[in-house]
């Protein structure tokens, strides 16, 4: 074992009496925190209501919980499925296993189905919303590190992640340290983040732009960071690849032909960031007129006044 390496926290679950506090969890807590507070001071800066990404996130961050486990229970389902197994595990969430790919899926469809309550676009908003998710996956990355999981190849670097015996995958026992995978992601989204960000401020990207940069610099990341990877997966074997570094190769090929195809026929920011029903309703409430019974139940919010705040 190297002399110099990153140790793993020999508990990943404290006690308040009978409360647990899990590491994992705290962790996925503090990403989403973060992704909100990043996306509503965008929103607000791209004109919008503060208050309504938040209400957004109520929305997405359930979808995304509920995606993200069920992508990780269908690609890895004999770890739950099958003789000697224990179905009931696959609900429990806390102790890790959320399959980034469908928390994004189901996530974006949660802000779909809010925004539409709300008279939203929704490109303009997943654009305000997408670089915070960066930072959520960096926080939540240090989850694994609490429960010691998904780390790369044996390593003798120093900066080696110490792994304990009883989590190490059937076949590396003999080694005591890895690739720390989940470092190497985590610094790899925060300068993803950066990146993001200098981007839409020197374009001014919009119509959906900003998101597709994203994925474009998360499965840049993601494809080579997996292939380090150990851990035992339901697909490591397809055409030579795991399946996650097949998703990644896909998801970037996608998000670049619409980041350079929208770029051509609708370079610049939205020009609208709300429907035409909202802006109606809105303007049926400057005018000190009465709104129907359906704008005002379609336009939660509209009531609210947008307050003066700095825009990009």
């Amino acid at each position: 074992m190297t002399p110099l390496f990153i140790p793993s926290p020999s508990e990943g679950v404290w006690y308040l009496g009978p409360l647990p506090l899990r590491g994992y969890a705290l962790c996925i807590i503090a990403g989403i925190i973060a992704a909100i507070w990043i996306g509503e001071r965008r929103w607000v800066n791209r004109g919008g209501l503060k208050g309504e990404v938040t209400d957004l996130a109520l929305w997405a961050v359930p979808f995304g919980v509920i995606g993200g486990r069920l992508y990780h229970v269908i690609t890895d389902h004999d770890l739950y499925f099958g003789a000697g197994k224990t179905p009931i595990d696959a609900l429990y969430v806390w102790r890790g296993g959320l399959g980034i790919w469908g928390a994004i899926a189901l996530g974006a469809v949660g802000v779909w189905i809010g925004a539409k309550s709300k008279g939203i676009r929704v490109p303009p908003v997943l654009d305000a919303m997408a670089p915070g998710v960066l930072i959520a996956q960096a926080l939540g990355r240090w989850g694994n590190w609490f429960n010691q999981e998904l780390f790369g190849r044996p390593s003798t670097q120093p900066w080696a992640l110490k792994i304990d015996v009883g989590n190490r995958p059937p076949g590396y026992e003999q080694y005591a340290t890895f690739q720390p995978t989940f470092l190497y992601e985590c610094i790899w989204d925060l300068g993803a983040f950066g990146f993001v960000l200098w981007a839409d401020r020197r374009w001014k990207l919009g119509h959906g732009r900003v998101m597709a940069l994203y994925v474009m610099a998360y499965t840049a990341g993601r494809g080579w960071i997996e292939m380090l990877r150990i851990d035992d997966v339901e697909y490591q074997h397809v055409l030579g690849l795991r399946l996650n570094v097949w998703t990644s190769i896909v998801l970037f090929v996608l998000a670049a032909t619409y980041f350079f195809v929208v770029g051509r026929t609708h370079p610049g920011r939205d020009a609208e960031i709300y429907t035409e029903k909202r802006l109606a309703a809105d303007r049926a409430l400057g005018a000190g007129e009465e709104p129907s019974i359906t704008d005002v139940g379609s336009q939660p919010g509209a009531e609210r006044e947008p307050e003066p705040e700095p825009r990009d």
